[in-house]
């Protein structure tokens, strides 16, 4: 996909303050440092657009971005840092519920995991979770530069067994790039079969 534009559009807590919800919408989840926001910027081709840090739970607002004013990116708050107070915990658990279940244009959730990790209990909630309410997911396993080619297949089978069967899985890596066009690739096609259901 060529990247004419991408902008931020707005921070936001409340349903009252997400922009109109009038072009489609990808929204990014994970655990806390997942990488998240280093993927939004290697899709988008912009070093700094989605802000990142080394520092787990960063991202603590949902973050809208626009791109191409054809589709609208959210960076959602990263789960599972263990510093956060429970309250803290609780009110990112019910921002992102909330935006889950009544954001009307919300096309396809892309579910970012850790290759060389085992999904956590909050990632395996959070896969339950989507598949609850039938929300189309796309897994994107990050961070594959840091591992050979054997031990990420070998890796990405662990992880397909805590998954929903079938599901579309991509490897990626914000060093080298790897999966950004398969990532778009994938995204074109979801949006396009949308488009088609909705037209018959």
């Amino acid at each position: 996909m060529k990247i004419s534009t991408a902008e931020f559009t707005k921070s936001a807590v409340r349903p009252d303050q997400y922009p109109p919800a009038v072009i489609p919408e990808i929204a990014f989840a994970g655990r806390s440092n997942v990488g998240k926001s280093s993927l939004i910027n290697v899709l988008v081709g912009r070093k700094a657009l989605a802000k990142t840090s080394n520092t787990p739970g960063r991202t603590q607002l949902l973050n809208f971005f626009s791109v191409n004013e054809a589709i609208s990116l959210v960076d959602l708050p990263g789960y599972g840092f263990a510093r956060v107070s429970r309250s803290m915990k609780k009110d990112w658990k019910e921002m992102t519920q909330t935006y889950f279940l009544e954001r009307q244009n919300l096309a396809l959730v892309i579910l970012v995991l850790d290759v060389r990790r085992d999904p956590s209990q909050d990632d395996l909630s959070l896969i339950d979770w989507l598949g609850h309410y039938r929300l189309p997911c796309l897994y994107v396993l990050t961070k594959t530069d840091k591992l050979s080619n054997n031990q990420i297949n070998a890796r990405r089978r662990v992880i397909e067994h805590n998954i929903p069967k079938n599901s579309e899985i991509i490897l990626f890596s914000a060093k080298t790039r790897k999966g950004r066009d398969d990532i778009w690739r994938f995204v074109g096609n979801h949006l396009e079969n949308l488009n088609k259901a909705v037209q018959n």
